[in-house]
């Protein structure tokens, strides 16, 4: 195609050439230049695009597929970094949840454990308050006999003198309590 336009205008110029006769046009070359050239730009041009035009179209088209398998593979990377990044932030609030409700857990057991030592202690100052009790009941009753100078062995008896004796010192000692409040409030 190309070839033959080529070929109709070398003719076009050959007969404009002739028509003017024996005057020269200055521009214009010879017949013969114009004719091989035009046969020397018919050989280069089949030459290229038989030849050097299809390697560059694959050379193009080899470029254009890598660019295309780069972009399909940074597109499948961004994919994976986001699945990634969902991931990590569920596992992240799946941490956060799970440490919420191991301190919940370990309040819960702090204050369970806070009130059975509550409970122990209570326990435990009652039953040294009997314990301390029975022992200054005994000798009570043991300094009263000798006091006295007649046995408390009766059970009822002994019973009755503990407690007023208690009692008495409980009383004296809250006299002592309040003597002290009134006399240390006027030192100040």
């Amino acid at each position: 195609m190309i070839g033959a336009q080529l070929s109709s205008a070398a003719s076009g110029l050959v007969l404009a050439a002739e028509d003017s006769g024996s005057e020269q046009n200055p521009l214009l070359p010879e017949t013969y230049d114009i004719i091989w050239s035009v046969v020397i730009v018919l050989v280069i041009g089949f030459v290229f695009i038989k030849y050097v035009l299809p390697k560059f179209q694959a050379v193009l088209d080899e470029r254009a597929e890598k660019i295309q398998g780069g972009l399909e593979k940074a597109e499948k990377s961004q994919e994976e970094a986001d699945a990634l990044l969902a991931q990590y932030h569920q596992q992240l609030q799946e941490a956060r949840t799970e440490a919420a409700s191991i301190r919940e857990e370990a309040r819960a057991e702090g204050s369970a454990i806070v009130d059975a030592a509550q409970r122990q202690i209570e326990a435990e100052r009652q039953a040294a308050s009997v314990s301390l009790r029975n022992d200054v009941g005994q000798l009570a009753t043991e300094l009263a006999s000798r006091i006295v100078g007649e046995s408390l062995a009766d059970s009822a008896r002994q019973s009755r003198v503990v407690d007023r004796f208690l009692d008495d010192l409980e009383s004296g000692a809250a006299e002592v309590e309040a003597e002290a409040t009134t006399t240390g409030g006027e030192a100040r």
